[in-house]
């Protein structure tokens, strides 16, 4: 009663996917806070051993719902099952990852519970709070913090009538830690047929086809990013040059997506991408908050802007004021000259 609760989302390999493992972390260090435990919830089918990979990240129960129909993910059957053990198990924080799956389940899970729920966190805290109107008080609730209007400001939502506190969180926004790689916890098989009648099974998948993204900016190690200030898709270019020549991957600002300039599996910030690469070279980017929030934790961050006063000037390293393309075609030929 009253713990912190995660669904752990599987991928099509049938492992546990990044964001919910980043979510057990966060999970643990709320359940600590609150002094109480940390469970997890995963449905599917080929589970065999899969808290092995749940357990060291500091899980206390860990709830297993295993049934060859809930595999691949349908709504119904993983909505029933989520909804009716958190109705029993009464869990004062729900965590589900910002994917399709959890963009579908959280939402139909939250309003079964009338719990209401903040989507796309990039920070979660407990804390207290004070109704001005009522002067009450309440103690130990979670802040669900997020950007908001269009990332102009940073709103911190809270919930303290209502549980679950429910909130997603998108991949790669939070770090992943394990605890104790000997962590044990308790292992419970659920009767799905408990849960479960055939009306929850109207809809069924006959056939997947799954292509593969052949972009992996998330674990990247060098990312050349660009923004409005690059000024065409043509100018990108020189940014696919360097990216070509240093190793590094193609990353860019929503502006630069929405004008057309690259695809959006390549944005970074709020409505993209959370990366944390050992170098960040910022090429015509602003630096407004949404973008911002997906790459202030590179380990070096390089700005190249006309603008000596830009916003991204406050979090670089390295700060270069010039015209971009003067600047990446002298980098260029320099790399040229200088490599191996």
């Amino acid at each position: 009663m009253n713990n912190v609760f995660v669904y752990c989302e599987l991928t099509d390999k049938q492992k546990i996917a990044d964001v919910s493992l980043e979510l057990l972390t966060k999970g643990r260090k709320l359940a600590d806070t609150l002094n109480c435990k940390l469970e997890a919830l995963v449905i599917g089918n080929e589970l065999k051993a899969i808290e092995k990979g749940i357990f060291p990240y500091g899980v206390d129960t860990l709830y297993l719902a295993k049934d060859e129909r809930l595999s691949p993910y349908t709504t119904q059957p993983h909505t029933a099952i989520t909804t009716k053990l958190f109705q029993e198990q009464k869990p004062v924080i729900a965590l589900m990852g910002a994917t399709n799956i959890g963009r579908d389940l959280g939402p139909r899970v939250s309003s079964a519970l009338s719990s209401g729920l903040t989507a796309d966190c990039t920070e979660l805290i407990i804390g207290n709070h004070e109704d001005r109107r009522t002067k009450k008080v309440y103690k130990n609730i979670l802040y669900q913090i997020r950007p908001a209007f269009g990332g102009n400001i940073v709103a911190t939502i809270i919930n303290p009538e209502h549980t679950p506190q429910m909130a997603t969180v998108r991949e790669g926004v939070m770090r992943k830690e394990i605890v104790d790689k000997n962590y044990k916890g308790k292992l419970i098989h659920l009767d799905v047929n408990k849960y479960l009648s055939e009306k929850d099974f109207n809809i069924r998948i006959l056939d997947r086809k799954i292509e593969a993204s052949k972009i992996n900016i998330k674990n990247a190690p060098i990312i050349v990013s660009g923004g409005y200030g690059v000024g065409s898709k043509e100018n990108f270019s020189l940014l696919f040059e360097l990216a070509s020549l240093i190793g590094a991957e193609i990353g860019a600002s929503r502006a630069a997506v929405d004008a057309g300039f690259v695809k959006h599996s390549r944005q970074i910030g709020q409505t993209g991408i959370t990366v944390r690469p050992k170098l960040y070279i910022a090429c015509g980017i602003s630096g407004q908050i949404q973008h911002i929030t997906g790459m202030q934790e590179a380990s070096m961050i390089i700005s190249i802007n006309n603008d000596p006063n830009a916003p991204i000037n406050d979090i670089a390293d390295v700060a270069i004021t010039g015209d971009i393309q003067d600047v990446l075609t002298k980098m260029i030929k320099y790399y040229k000259e200088n490599s191996k």
